[in-house]
């Protein structure tokens, strides 16, 4: 996780009994347990490590609608209006800038691809714009190479993953929502297929309705209750760096490379067509879903088969409310980055903006994301379990979308009129 993490003070007791249990404090838990707490429900936030531990503080920071699939674009656009009013919300900074976010375009076909884009979300006035060369050279001086031009939405943007999802932590304890770091929830509590409450290490707590929102460990509950979600690991590696004058603050991927400016003045950079793919059983479970990516990103994917598959095979995939669960074991899932990909990525952009040659690296880090078969979320009730609801799967697309997630799964929970139409995230599209 970048060493920039803000931590988050939480009571250590744990509450007898509450209308709603969530699982997970990543951003989607967290903006869940947010909306919840502001509307005078009673919630309590449980996370077996510490909150924004994973992904959510992890990932890149971008806020995105570009490229997104088209169903997915109304999410992305609530999520906006979220990010836009957070600071205020919870009364601190979160970093969040509109700044734009950009894509090269390196062949006809890329612009072809973008088009098609275009075209699909064209009665979701996103302001998106193709941009020829000049146009490029004007938003990012000093581009190197026979790029076409680009893909550009200015009213994307970028926030601060090391500083948001503590900020909203803190800001739903404010508003009466209880928050337990460091305790694991073994199993649920049911009671004639209805939940009645969880069972954690430190014992049970009553309820009313479980969210689950614990992102790349969700299969592994779910699968202790009989319930098949498909998601897949990948890792990113990323890295920061000092200080720098760059070419642009907008957020701007190339085929082999993405950067945007950090809120200190460096930038955060990644290798786009490089993630490491550990091989581990659920491949061989599930891996048939995956088919038709594997053919359109195989090539991005540094499969390999070593210690991750053991250190897997050792998790147990069943176990009772008295045993210690796979979420003691493991409290947070921290990868190693890889220092070979992140040198390629600087060398990658390093070609085409000159000026990052001299760029000194601050930090790298690296973190799990969970992938479904169609790379979008499940935020959904799940029928077999009543009382139970799921936010989760979000395919390395969840920071940006994580405050109107949260929302999302909140009005599902309470049986409200949801933010947006869920259709696009229902569990049984698989």
């Amino acid at each position: 996780m970048s060493l920039l993490l803000r931590s988050v003070s939480t009571q250590d007791k744990l509450p007898a009994s509450s209308t709603v249990v969530i699982i997970g404090g990543g951003i989607v838990g967290v903006s869940a347990a947010l909306t919840l707490a502001e509307r005078n429900i009673p919630v309590v936030l449980l996370e077996k490590g510490h909150i924004a531990g994973e992904q959510s503080s992890r990932n890149l920071g971008w806020v995105r609608k570009t490229n997104r699939h088209a169903s997915d674009v109304p999410l992305a656009q609530a999520a906006d209006q979220l990010w836009a009013q957070m600071q205020e919300r919870v009364g601190c900074d979160v970093g969040y800038q509109r700044r734009g976010i950009m894509f090269l375009s390196g062949s006809e076909a890329d612009v072809a691809g973008y088009e098609t884009w275009l075209q699909s979300v064209k009665d979701l006035d996103l302001g998106s714009q193709l941009l020829s060369r000049k146009q490029l050279d004007q938003q990012a001086p000093g581009c190197q190479g026979n790029w076409l031009g680009a893909i550009y939405t200015p009213s994307d943007g970028v926030a601060e993953p090391a500083l948001a999802t503590s900020a909203m932590a803190s800001a739903a304890i404010k508003q009466g929502a209880v928050f337990v770091q460091h305790c694991a929830v073994r199993t649920l509590v049911k009671s004639a297929g209805r939940v009645t409450g969880v069972l954690t290490e430190k014992g049970e707590i009553r309820c009313d309705q479980v969210l689950l929102a614990g992102g790349a460990w969700s299969r592994r509950f779910l699968g202790n209750h009989g319930i098949s979600l498909p998601t897949l690991p990948l890792i990113l590696s990323v890295l920061r760096t000092k200080p720098i004058n760059g070419p642009t603050n907008i957020a701007t991927g190339g085929p082999d490379f993405s950067f945007r400016k950090h809120k200190d003045g460096g930038y955060v950079i990644t290798q786009r067509s490089a993630l490491d793919s550990p091989i581990l059983l659920d491949h061989l479970l599930i891996g048939r879903h995956y088919m038709s990516q594997l053919g359109a990103f195989g090539s991005a994917l540094r499969i390999r088969l070593g210690r991750p598959f053991i250190d897997d095979l050792k998790l147990a995939r069943r176990w009772k409310g008295d045993d210690l669960s796979p979420f003691e074991k493991i409290r947070t899932i921290n990868p190693n980055a890889n220092s070979a990909v992140n040198i390629e990525a600087l060398a990658n952009l390093s070609k085409v903006w000159p000026m990052f040659e001299n760029a000194e690296i601050d930090e790298a880090w690296a973190g799990q994301m969970d992938i479904t078969p169609d790379s979008t979320p499940v935020i959904d009730r799940i029928e077999s379990i009543v009382g139970l609801t799921v936010a989760t799967g979000f395919s390395g697309h969840g920071f940006g979308t994580g405050p109107a997630a949260g929302q999302l799964a909140a009005d599902l929970v309470c049986n409200n009129q949801p933010l947006v139409d869920p259709a696009p995230y229902r569990f049984n599209r698989f």
